[in-house]
Parts: structure tokens; C-alpha cells; sequence
């Protein structure tokens, strides 16, 4: 079969998956009450069934080893494996709830099971800090913090509609882009498999009324999880490509700078406020541009993701120019940079409405005074 038929068949099966069983997880978590309860930390205010990563998963699974009938699949068994754990650890989470201290313990768990049997490793920082190849247990140690700290990120991002799928299907269609175009058929085609469930399940997540569903843990862990298998694969491929071959690991940095920034910057304010860095708040990027954009959650969620994606342009256009390093260096800066700009807006308006308030307060008092003279 034709490669972009190919292609294009893997993501109408996920998509077709997706978009058709969400309608029955619905009515399933209707009858059983499986529904978010809003809480004062909740970006929904409506009662809203929490299992659409049940599709995600389904559409995703299916449809990547259907489409990839005439490959070699064994290097996705790994990851197979892996999201099917925490998918039943978000399954639960989302049921009956589980701690964070489990949650973080399976993260680990399915961390070294990638890295130690599924030899899913970075071997290579490419120049980052002047540093090429780097030993087995360096590589080791570093592959599980990424692994544990990508899938923490994209499950911490999973806060207004439309955000964790958004930045999500981006990420996925990068990559697979760039498989294909590097030739690695199997992985081009399980992340297209994803990007169509993801388009299904967006449909519902965002525009939904009465058919509105969130991902839920179920589907922020395992897209986690899949994300950080496709990071450091994207890393260690070795594509004859001369433009961004040495660029690999500052271009997934600005692929997936929107999770990893957020996560690195939220832990930041907590121990700084000394706090466990699991505690959860409202100082998520998401949480500042909701509260400027009155509230919508569309909005706010494309202007995420529509920086991301310029960021990702931006990676491709100067990583032959300022080299690996100093792009790493200089995206950080840009994503700290530019996350910290809605909750300085906020502190903004606020110290402008107390100034006002406290002048309307002294002109009233003025005016009382000045009656009371005459």
C-alpha cells in the first residue's frame, strides 16, 4: 500500500474509533455517575463525564496495528505496554481516585520498564551543555527523570478544554511528520493513528454541549506517556537530514515546551512558597489566560497552542544558524519569558484596581468632608 495512503488510513481508523465510541462512554458514565465534580479549583463549572482518554486509547491501540499490518510493530510493544499501565492507573484515578504518591510510584515504575527492557534511552545530548554520547548509566538516569517529568507534565496540563489535546495533537503531528519524512514508517504511523483520535475527541471536548467529555487521567497519562517514547526517539533517530540532524533535542524542547515549561515553573512557585511541588493551585499558564480571556476556554487554549506552534517554527528557522546549544538556552528564556506574561497582566490589573479603588475611596471622602464644611 501506498505510504500517504497508508498514513491517511491509520488516522480515518482512529478517528472513526474515537468519534463513535465516545457518544456510548457518555452514556455509560451518565448511567454509573462517572462525572467530574467541580470543585473552587476547576476550570468547568457543569458536571462532565472524565473517560474520553477510553477512546483516545482505543482509537490510538487499534488503529496503529491495523495500519501497520505490513511492518515490524515490536518496537511498539514497549509502548504498548506502558500506556495500557497507566491507562488502568488513570482509569482508577479517575473512578475512585488514587494518590499522587501511587501515581508518581507507576511513573517511575513504567519509566524504568521503558528504559532498562525497552532500551528506550538518550544516548545523545548533541552538544547541549558541550556534552555528545553519554554512558549507560547517565543515559539511564537521565531517560527515566524525562520519562517521569514529560508524563507528569502533559497530566498537569490537562486543566481547560481543549488545552491537553491541543498541544497534544501539535506534538503528534510534528512528529510524524518528521518520521515519515525520516522514514520511520512505524512511528510516522502511530502518531497519526493518535492525531486522529484526538481530532474525534477534541470535537466533543471542546465544542460539545450536551455531549461534552473531558480526557480525564485516563488520557493524560498514557498521552504522556506516549509523548515521552516519541521525544526520545525523536532524539536518538538519525536521519539523513543535514538542516536539523544535529538539532534534535533543542526542536523537541520547542515541541513540547508548553508542558515542560508550565510543569518546571508551577514546582518552582510551590517550593517557593514551600509547599510540596505536588500540591495543586491556579498558577498554571492555562489558569492566568482563562482569567483574561474572560473565562474561555477556547481562547485561551488556542492562543497556548498557536504559540507553540510559532515556537516550534521559530526552533526549525534557527537551529542552523545558532546550533543546538544556544537554541536550548534561548527557548527557555522565550518559554519562561512568555509563561509568566499572563499572570503579570493579572498583577497588573490588580494593582490598577486597587489604586482606583483607593482613589474613589479618597475623592468620596473628600467629597463628604467638604459637605460637611459647608
Amino acid at each position: 500500500m501506498d505510504l500517504h495512503l497508508n498514513i491517511f488510513f491509520s488516522f480515518a481508523i482512529s478517528f472513526t474509533i474515537a468519534y463513535f465510541v465516545i457518544p456510548k462512554i457518555i452514556k455509560v458514565s451518565r448511567i454509573k455517575k462517572l462525572f467530574d465534580v467541580p470543585n473552587n479549583r476547576s476550570a468547568a463549572k457543569h458536571i462532565v463525564p472524565t473517560l474520553g482518554g477510553i477512546a483516545i486509547m482505543a482509537g490510538f491501540i487499534i488503529s496503529s496495528i491495523i495500519s501497520s499490518n505490513y511492518y515490524n510493530i515490536n518496537d511498539l510493544k514497549y509502548l504498548f505496554a506502558s500506556i495500557i499501565t497507566m491507562f488502568v492507573i488513570g482509569l482508577k484515578d479517575d473512578i475512585i481516585g488514587i494518590s499522587a504518591r501511587k501515581k508518581f510510584f507507576f511513573q517511575i515504575l513504567v519509566a524504568f520498564y521503558l528504559v532498562f527492557l525497552g532500551n528506550i534511552r538518550i544516548t545523545n545530548l548533541h552538544g547541549i551543555v558541550g556534552i555528545q554520547e553519554i554512558g549507560y548509566v547517565a543515559s539511564s538516569i537521565l531517560s527515566v527523570i524525562a520519562i517521569v517529568g514529560i508524563i507528569n507534565a502533559f497530566n498537569l496540563i490537562d486543566g481547560i478544554d481543549g488545552l491537553a489535546g491541543g498541544v497534544s495533537l501539535l506534538t503528534s503531528l510534528v512528529y510524524g511528520f518528521w518520521f515519515m519524512y525520516a522514514g520511520d514508517i512505524v512511528y510516522a504511523l502511530a502518531c497519526f493513528s493518535l492525531a486522529g483520535s484526538l481530532i474525534a475527541f477534541l470535537l466533543y471536548n471542546v465544542f460539545g454541549n450536551t455531549n461534552k467529555i473531558f480526557m480525564g487521567d485516563t488520557g493524560s497519562l498514557l498521552l504522556g506517556t506516549i509523548m515521552a517514547v516519541m521525544t526520545i526517539h525523536f532524539n536518538e533517530l538519525k536521519p539523513a537530514l543535514s538542516a536539523a540532524a544535529h538539532g534534535l533535542p533543542a526542536i523537541s524542547l520547542a515541541i513540547i515546551i508548553v508542558p515542560v515549561i508550565d510543569t518546571i515553573r508551577v514546582f518552582i512557585i510551590r517550593i517557593a512558597q514551600k509547599r510540596s511541588p505536588f500540591s495543586p493551585d491556579m498558577n498554571h499558564i492555562h489558569h492566568g489566560l482563562l482569567n483574561l480571556t474572560g473565562k474561555h476556554h477556547l481562547a485561551a487554549s488556542s492562543i497556548i497552542v498557536a504559540t507553540n506552534g510559532l515556537i516550534v517554527l521559530l526552533a526549525f528557522l534557527l537551529i542552523d544558524q545558532l546550533g543546538n546549544n544556544l537554541l536550548f538556552i534561548l527557548l527557555l528564556v522565550i518559554g519562561f519569558v512568555l509563561a509568566g506574561i499572563p499572570a503579570n497582566i493579572l498583577k497588573w490589573q490588580k494593582k490598577n484596581v486597587m489604586t482606583d479603588d483607593k482613589e474613589s475611596k479618597s475623592i468620596f471622602a473628600f467629597s463628604i468632608f467638604s459637605k460637611k464644611e459647608e
